[in-house]
C-alpha cells in the first residue's frame, strides 16, 4: 500500500515488489487508489499473478473513476471484495475502514511509500494493532522529515531490505502456493 500521489521511484519500488511476490506465488492484496495500489494490482495481472482489490466502495461503484477498467477487470478474473453494501454512498470513513480490512485479511502489510498525513498509515496502524507483521521499505526508513517511520518501528514495524527476503519468512505456506497450485 501507499501514496496516491505516488514518486516515479515509489511506483517502481512497487512493481518491483509485486513482481518478485508473483513469482512466488503470492496473492497482492491491494486498496484499488490510485498511485501505488494501482501499479500493486496492473503488475501483479500483467506478471500473471492473483490480486484482491478492497474496495472502499460498494461493488456497483468506482472510486477513482480513472480505475474503472480496472475495477471491472479484477472483478472479472481475481477478486474484488467491499464492505458496503450495494447502493451505499461513499463516504470519507469508508478508506479507512477498508484500510483496516485489508490489515485484517492479509499476512502481512508493506508500506511502500507515504506521506505523514497519508491514509496508508491506518492500515500501518490496524496490522500492528491485529499483531500482524508490518514492513516498511527501506527508502521510507531514511526519508528526511518523515516522522511516522520511526514510530511505527518502536511498536514493531519491521524494515524491509532491497532484497526483501525477509518478507518471506513471515508469510505463512498456505500464501506461498505456486500459480498452477492455486485455486481461483
Amino acid at each position: 500500500v501507499g501514496s496516491r500521489t505516488a514518486s516515479q521511484a515509489g511506483t517502481q519500488r512497487a512493481a518491483r515488489l509485486v513482481r518478485l511476490l508473483v513469482d512466488r506465488g503470492v496473492t497482492v492484496v491491494s486498496g484499488l487508489a490510485k498511485g501505488i495500489d494501482t501499479r500493486a494490482h496492473v503488475t501483479a495481472i500483467e506478471n500473471g499473478g492473483r490480486t484482491v482489490a478492497v474496495l472502499g466502495t460498494s461493488l456497483d461503484q468506482v472510486y477513482p473513476r480513472a480505475n474503472a477498467r480496472l475495477q471491472e477487470k479484477i472483478m472479472a478474473q481475481h477478486l474484488a471484495l467491499s464492505e458496503f453494501e450495494v447502493g451505499t454512498r461513499t463516504l470519507p470513513w469508508h478508506f479507512p475502514k477498508r484500510n483496516r480490512t485489508m490489515a485484517l485479511i492479509s499476512d502481512a502489510s508493506i508500506i511502500v511509500e507515504a506521506g505523514d498525513s497519508s491514509g496508508t498509515l491506518s492500515q500501518g496502524w490496524e496490522a500492528l494493532r491485529l499483531n500482524r507483521p508490518l514492513f516498511l521499505l527501506k527508502s521510507i526508513t531514511t526519508t528526511p522529515g518523515l516522522k511516522w517511520p520511526d514510530e511505527m518501528l518502536s511498536y514493531g514495524a519491521r524494515v524491509l531490505d532491497e532484497d526483501m527476503e525477509q518478507l518471506f519468512d513471515v508469510l505463512p505456506q498456505r500464501s506461498r502456493v505456486t500459480p498452477s497450485e492455486a485455486a481461483f
